[in-house]
């Protein structure tokens, strides 16, 4: 017993003594999640004699899953069997296996990846997006819509064309004996769903059920979980509401702010000691999301100490943030810090160009974390290609590259066939359609292409000649012939691409202006002293969105674009308490030191804009402002609550008012509105 509690403070220990009924472990961020759900599964086998086998343990990432298998199989005496702990994901390949069978299929089935569905996706329909069709897809199924009810559902005519694809997906599949990533959850639910002798025995096999990141979970995902708890309320949760950061791909908050409905008689512990983070570093991230009114309500607080204030680093633009940046990573480099402990997080992708280049400037080396360095990236290597050519006509690899992008109807078996003609003509692929004459091209390619191919060649040769012109305005027209934009439309990412895109047209302009006597060549060669990083061996500063950094600690850490429409994004469909969120998340991955960054400008969408500070600033109460700190209301609909007139009730609403929050209360049936300041949560 001295080896599972002896690392636990109170409230973990607590936690991982909570047997039975179901329990919330609200963990914040660095307060020992991991050491507490491991913990308390080997108590449960070590201590209480529950075997391994009657144990379910899910997460969301096979890291997650190998890094808590190891450490609770440490502390676990010799066991015959391991307990099961695995992603959601494998947990269903792993069921399905046994049970596929009740839906007339056959256990031998084949898991295809992103990669394969894309490929069918597009044998079925090659006229709309095909990025599109599998996200839509992939909605449809873990909203367990069936093919005939998308279609009943679509309004639009692309979106009927889809539900189309969807059936003929499907029916693939089946032929076939495929199931997608999506079908490991969706199908086992559904076998649960129609099979309630099959989900009382998966229920009673696994008697006690524990679920980490549980603030990531989506609505199919509960009732799974919902189904495999049908014969007992065991069910273990650890998550953080601050925590929620990726409803754009479908997880749902009000899971883990519900939780004491879905599974009744709930049992919640706080985690609220961080074992990471000096005290100033917490005392900002607590300070902002106490703002969020969507929360459960609980404050970290540092066990490691004081340590240096929060920073703020204010710049002129990104340039100057770049550089000021780089000096600072300078002084930690030169005074024994390592590389590896210092980082650099974004909220928006394409703010990353320009300090990757004042990082090269200043000889760091860096390493970009779940992306490619700004150069590396398809779109900016496809705007690249066109300039190439337009500069060199004999740049083969370049014009294969880009001749059909935006697609011309021309796959790679007819660019081979031309680069042989071309080959055998002694003459660039450029040189040999522009000189070949239609009946020519016409027994390489299909008619309609070779005009297509035709007009490509005369488009290329006609911005060749305005380029010498005006090199200022030779972008546009870039955009305005070729429409490369359109290359991503309906892609997921389609909005990433073109902030990216207009990022480098941005950067084009601001080239020619700053050197209006040079041409495309000396653009061309900047850009590749830029790009080509100089390889450092060795360690190297980590550069990452946000979203990539959750789960992750650096000792020193920068964070960029803290100004209004980048953190926090503003406008339609952005949620502000998900960004308020997102700020809490990266704050809280710092260890020693935190600064925080902001330009008073920046190149946006193809124009330098002026910025406004955050807001955040002020509401971490970094600095003064005109914007109201407002403090948020511990009360959520549905709490009992205590009123010294009224008695007991139970919260219907919560509302502004003033400066204070307004609850719609049910008083056994008398319904009454009371400042929130007059009321106690039971």
């Amino acid at each position: 017993m001295d080896k599972i509690f002896k690392k636990l403070n109170k409230s973990q220990s607590d936690a991982v003594k909570q047997i039975d009924g179901s329990v919330l472990i609200l963990a914040g961020a660095g307060s020992g999640k991991t050491t507490t759900i491991i913990s308390r599964l080997a108590f449960l086998i070590e201590e209480v004699g529950i075997p391994a086998s009657n144990t379910l343990t899910l997460t969301f990432t096979n890291k997650a899953a190998k890094e808590m298998r190891e450490r609770s199989l440490a502390m676990i005496k010799d066991i015959s069997y391991p307990p099961l702990l695995c992603t959601f994901h494998k947990f269903g390949l792993l069921f399905l296996k046994f049970n596929i069978h009740l839906l007339n299929r056959q256990n031998n089935f084949v898991v295809i990846d992103t990669e394969d569905k894309k490929r069918i996706i597009k044998k079925i329909n090659s006229e709309l997006p095909t990025p599109l069709i599998a996200s839509e897809i992939s909605r449809y199924k873990n909203s367990l819509i069936s093919p005939d009810e998308a279609y009943k559902q679509a309004e639009l005519f692309n979106y009927q064309q889809i539900a189309k694809v969807y059936e003929e997906y499907e029916k693939y599949l089946h032929e076939n004996n495929l199931v997608d990533f999506d079908d490991l959850i969706a199908l086992t639910y559904k076998l649960l769903e129609q099979n309630p002798d099959l989900a009382m025995k998966t229920s009673q096999k696994y008697q006690y059920i524990m679920i980490d990141e549980y603030q990531d979970t989506n609505e199919l995902q509960l009732k799974l979980i919902q189904k495999l708890c049908c014969a007992h309320n065991n069910i273990c949760v650890v998550g953080d509401d601050d925590q929620s950061i990726y409803g754009w791909r479908g997880a749902n908050i009000r899971n883990i702010m519900e939780f004491d409905q879905d599974f009744k008689g709930a049992t919640i512990f706080k985690l609220e000691e961080n074992y990471r983070s000096r005290t100033p570093i917490l005392k900002v991230a607590n300070a902002l999301i106490e703002h969020n009114r969507s929360r459960l309500g609980k404050k970290l607080i540092a066990t490691r100490g004081s340590g240096e204030d929060v920073s703020i680093l204010n710049s002129h633009d990104e340039g100057q943030e770049a550089r000021n940046i780089a000096i600072s990573i300078k002084k930690l480099l030169d005074s024994g810090v390592s590389a590896n402990d210092i980082a650099i997080l974004y909220r928006v992708n394409v703010l990353s160009r320009s300090i990757e280049e004042g990082l090269n400037r200043a000889a760091i080396a860096y390493k970009l974390v779940g992306g490619l360095r700004f150069y590396d990236r398809a779109e900016i290597k496809d705007l690249i290609s066109y300039i190439r050519v337009v500069t060199n006509f004999h740049d083969d690899f370049s014009f294969k590259r880009i001749v059909n992008k935006p697609k011309r109807g021309l796959g790679k078996a007819s660019i081979d066939k031309l680069e042989l003609a071309s080959i055998s003509s002694e003459l660039s692929i450029f040189e040999f359609v522009k000189k070949a004459s239609l009946d020519e091209l016409e027994t390489l390619v299909r008619k309609k292409n070779a005009k297509t191919l035709k007009q490509f060649i005369q488009d290329l040769d006609m911005i060749s000649k305005l380029a010498q012109e005006s090199t200022y305005e030779f972008i546009d027209i870039l955009e305005e012939t070729f429409h490369l934009k359109d290359i991503y439309k309906g892609m997921q990412d389609e909005q990433d691409r073109i902030l990216n895109m207009d990022e480098f047209y941005a950067l084009f302009r601001d080239f020619v202006k700053n050197k209006p006597g040079l041409g495309l060549d000396e653009f061309l060669n900047e850009l590749t002293l830029q790009s080509e990083q100089d390889q450092v061996e060795g360690e190297s500063v980590y550069m990452m969105s946000i979203h990539a950094s959750k789960g992750l600690e650096f000792d020193h850490l920068f964070v960029i674009g803290l100004e209004e429409g980048f953190l926090p994004l503003v406008g339609e469909g952005s949620d502000l308490e998900e960004e308020r969120r997102l700020g809490y998340v990266s704050f809280t991955r710092a260890k020693e030191t935190l600064t925080l960054c902001h330009a008073s400008s920046r190149f946006y969408k193809g124009r330098r804009s002026d910025l406004v500070k955050s807001r955040f600033f002020n509401e971490a109460g970094l600095c003064a402002g005109s914007l109201i700190v407002e403090k948020n209301t511990a009360f959520k609909k549905g709490d009992l609550v205590r009123h010294k007139i009224f008695g007991t009730g139970r919260v219907t609403g919560v509302s502004k008012s003033g400066r204070e929050f307004k609850l719609s209360i049910n008083f056994a049936g008398n319904q009454k509105d009371i400042l929130a300041s007059f009321i106690e949560r039971l």
